[in-house]
This record gives C-alpha cells, structure tokens and sequence, in this order.
C-alpha cells in the first residue's frame, strides 16, 4: 500500500498484535550487488519492497544485469542473471540512486574496479550527502573519482586496483562495505579497521557467495579476484522497521507485539539492550540462519521508563534506531543522545527536523551540535508535524502520536515507502 503524502494519527491507549515488517533494506542492496557479481542465478524472497532497494535494483540494470522481480505478500521475489566479477557493462547514462545512499555508496566501492567512467547521482537530498571518506580510500586502491564539493554526481573512473589497509576515521558501514567491495576486484588483500564495531551484512553476504572474508568486531578482510556462485536465500525481516514497533510496544501500557521473521543480527540490536535497560520487557528467539543471517521472532511488552544517555561509543550501533528512541522519551523519562553528528547529513538533517516534528507535537525536546535531548515529563499535545521527506522521521512522529492528548498530522508521510510501504496501514491495524 503506497502511504499518502498526509496521515492522521489517533492516539492509542496500547498496541498489539503479530506482524511481519519488510525485508531488510541493508541486506537487500548487499545481496542484489553481490548477486550481480557471481557467476549464475541467484534467487531471493521476501527482499525489501522499499524505493531504496529498488534504485539498486534499476541501477543495476543500467549496468546489464538481467533481472526479475514480482512483487508477494512479504515483499519482492527477484531473481539475479550474475555477470561476474567484473562482468559490468558501461551505463548509457547516470545511475540514479534516486534517495539511497547506500545504492551509491556501495556502487561506488564496485565500479571502482571496473574499467569504465560511470556517474553516480540521485535526489536533491542524495545530492548533499558527504562523499568525501569514500572518495579517499577508493582513490588510495587506483580509481579516479569526482565530486564538485565532495557530493553527488560522483564520477568514477574504475581502474586496476591494489588492496588496502584503510582506518576509516568514522565508523561507517557504507564506506567499509564500499571498500570491501572494491577489494573483491583488486590484487591482494583489503582490510578494514574500524574505530568502532558497525553491521556486519557485507562480510556475511560475501561469505554466503562463496567469498573468504574474515571478519570480527571492527575489522574485516577479503582477498581481490574469488569467483562468486550464486544463492538462494530469504531475506529477513528488518530489525529498524522492527523498531518502530518494539518502541510502540514498551511505550503503552498493555501492550504486547510480535514480529515474526526478523533478522537478529547482534550487529543490529543495540536497540533491544537499549529497551531492555529501561525496563521493557523483550524476548528475542532466532529459529533460522539463511546466507549467514540468523531470523526468527521478537516479542516485546512495556516496563518501565527512565533517563538514559547514549554517547559516541553507542551511536554507530543505534544510528538508525535513535528516531525510534527518542519518540520513546516522549511517553515519559528522558533521552538524551552526543556524538551523533552524523544524523545531520541522512535523508534530512535529523537533528534539526527531528527536534522540530516532536516539538510541533507538544515535545520538551532540544537540538544539540551533535546530538538532542527529549523530556518525556508531559504528554503530547498533538499537532501538525513535517517528515522533512524522511522515512525514519515519518515512522518517528506516527509512534509519538500514539502518545498524544489529541490526533496529529503528519506531512510527508509518503517518504516510509523508501523502506517500509504499508507502515501506516499496520500502524492502524495494531493501534487499540
């Protein structure tokens, strides 16, 4: 179900039921640009039904790589024509990663060793997103890259390269799986050492293709030129879609949600412990491993609330969640967040549109240089909130809501179809 441009939202005295969320949109690019690369068909359920997935997808057909898709009950059935470690065919014109920074991120660190100039690019607010701290280590390996002021549209000029050490100065997943990849086509060895652990899907869906990458907490390898064999898998649930629903649950009292087939990743949970500390009451069982992926059932009810600090050790982990947590705060206790000044260059600055939305719904909340604070001490007034055309703060302000004295509207609603088309839908289903 495509999410209108503006949604209403009407308070909830709790939330429940048993629900799937749509695939994982990080796994889903990481499969489908891997799959490419392999030599055969490689096949996938329940991949993300999102637009962010599907600008990788399309990019990739600009780049000869047959593909087939329909669209099921959990998201999209794709079927995956490898052409092969660089097999890629020069694009007739720009790859359009329309709003995903993780299509051209990822894209990047692959063209970077294929033998031709492509251009990447996407929407106004891809346009001003950093490109810098890829940019330098795919240039160290041999590539030629260009961005006017270090943003899309970035020119890439793909060349023989030369694995690296690289130290990321900032923990990114993005950029370690762009020069991960990258590796995949250079001689010798590529390794990534990491200030600070981030998700780990990269190494697991290089693994699951047949690939030797080694890895552990902030740090991975691979060795340049291994031939890829294609797969089948299911792509699970995904866990940041999970916790829009998991902080809904803790929230309200009398609450109780399950979400089957999710990915339980532990590189993706920070979130759990973060509930788990304030008192929220979660069970986490994993009953399936597909392409090195562990899945299963995540059930969560309420407890209690209380001021919790998360500082730049705990950021990379949560990066995604924190919009989550801080629409938590707003029921009660208080959150405050440093060290995240990388939420200023996402699909909005969100910091500042995060701080706005929640205030427009009557929020204590604070904007910091690198971080915000929200007081949950009273309730939501209700109000009119703007998404700022991003799908984790529409998700945000709808959970808030829930808490409110009165309905609220939320503008720009229609940016959750990125990664998660439907949520509004399952938002009334669950809301009582």
């Amino acid at each position: 179900m495509v999410a209108r441009s503006i949604e209403i939202v009407t308070p909830a005295s709790r939330v429940e039921g048993r629900i799937f969320v749509p695939g994982d949109k990080s796994i889903s690019h990481r499969y489908a640009i891997v799959a490419a690369l392999a030599t055969g068909t490689s096949r996938f359920e329940g991949m993300s039904s999102g637009a962010d997935a599907g600008a990788t997808l399309s990019c990739l057909r600009q780049l000869g790589v047959p593909i087939r898709e329909r669209a099921t009950e959990t998201g999209r059935a794709v079927e995956i024509d490898g052409r092969g470690l660089g097999g890629l065919s020069a694009p007739g014109g720009t790859l359009d990663a329309a709003n995903s920074g993780t299509t051209l991120r990822l894209l990047a660190g692959v063209l970077a060793g294929h033998r031709f100039t492509s251009i990447l690019s996407g929407d106004a607010s891809l346009r001003r997103r950093p490109m810098r701290r890829m940019i330098d280590p795919l240039t160290r390996m041999g590539a030629r890259l260009e961005a006017p002021g270090g943003h899309p549209p970035l020119t890439i000029t793909g060349a023989a390269l030369s694995g690296i050490d690289y130290q990321p100065p900032v923990p990114s997943a993005q950029v370690k799986s762009a020069v991960l990849l990258a590796g995949l086509h250079a001689a010798g060895r590529t390794l990534v050492t990491e200030p600070a652990p981030t998700r780990d899907h990269t190494e697991r869906a290089l693994g699951a293709f047949g690939a030797r990458a080694v890895y552990g907490p902030g740090w991975a390898a691979v060795e340049g030129g291994q031939a890829l064999a294609p797969v089948e898998a299911r792509v699970p649930g995904d866990p940041s879609a999970a916790a829009f629903w998991a902080v809904a649950a803790a929230a309200l009292p009398g609450s109780e949600i399950e979400i089957l087939g999710v990915g339980l990743n532990p590189t993706r949970l920070a979130f759990l412990d973060v509930l788990r500390r304030l008192g929220a009451r979660v069970e986490a069982e994993a009953d399936s491993i597909e392409g090195g992926e562990p899945a299963g059932r995540l059930t969560v009810r309420p407890g209690g609330k209380g001021r919790l600090e998360i500082g730049p050790d705990e950021v990379p982990g949560l990066i995604d969640e924190l919009p989550a947590l801080a629409a938590l705060a707003t029921f009660g206790g208080e959150l405050a967040v440093s060290g995240a000044a990388e939420l200023r260059v996402k699909e909005s600055d969100r910091i500042t549109a995060l701080v706005a939305g929640l205030r427009a719904l009557g929020a204590d909340a604070e904007e910091r240089p690198d971080g915000f604070v929200v007081r949950g001490g009273r309730r939501l007034a209700g109000g009119r909130a703007d998404a700022a055309g991003d799908h984790r703060l529409a998700m945000a302000l709808a959970i808030a809501a829930l808490g409110a004295e009165a309905p609220s509207t939320i503008d720009g609603a229609a940016a959750v179809d990125v990664s998660y088309p439907g949520f509004f839908a399952t938002l009334r289903s669950v809301s009582a």
